[in-house]
């Protein structure tokens, strides 16, 4: 039989909490679960922040938080897993951005955390409670880690660079006041 170490516990404990973190941030976007606005809701979010069309960016970012959370959760394809979460999260993160890092101000710091704690899953690995190694890594091979995260990084590159392009073509044309009330 084989005794599992500290590690594997450890990693296990952050994929659960992790995951399950990000897979019920997703639900609220997708299904409206646990206090969400659904689709519809949500969509009308994400197009008033900036990301369009609404709908399609909340049905990508819920596919990408409850289907990367899931799979966090359950070790399986970790690479992807962790990468799709952190993208997500780091669109999150730009929203919140102009509010600082600090949650209780609005900023940036739990978004940030959930995709720091994605990214460390995606690099380290599952560990040996998951599925991932019960299939014998077949969704976890090393070069899976570099590609996942770079196509990721780019993807999200650019939905929140053309994000910051519609913030800024909307300020155009917005004169300043002259002089504070």
């Amino acid at each position: 039989m084989t005794c599992y170490d500290r590690r594997d516990l450890g990693l296990l404990l952050l994929r659960l909490g992790t995951g399950g973190v990000l897979a019920a941030h997703g639900a609220q976007k997708l299904f409206g679960w646990f206090g969400g606005h659904g689709l519809e809701g949500t969509g009308q979010f994400m197009e008033s922040v900036g990301y369009a069309p609404g709908k399609a960016s909340a049905t990508a970012a819920g596919l990408a938080e409850t289907g990367g959370g899931t799979l966090l959760a359950l070790g399986l394809a970790t690479p992807a897993a962790g990468a799709a979460a952190a993208g997500a999260m780091a669109g999150a993160a730009a929203v919140h951005m102009p509010n600082g890092f600090f949650a209780q101000e609005g900023g940036y710091e739990y978004a940030a955390t959930l995709a720091l704690a994605a990214t460390g899953l995606a690099v380290t690995g599952p560990g040996r409670l998951s599925l991932d190694h019960a299939l014998g890594h077949l969704f976890d091979r090393g070069w899976m880690v570099p590609t996942a995260l770079g196509v990721t990084a780019a993807a999200t590159a650019v939905v929140v660079g053309a994000r910051n392009k519609r913030l800024q073509k909307a300020k155009e044309g917005e004169q300043e006041p002259l002089f504070e009330d």
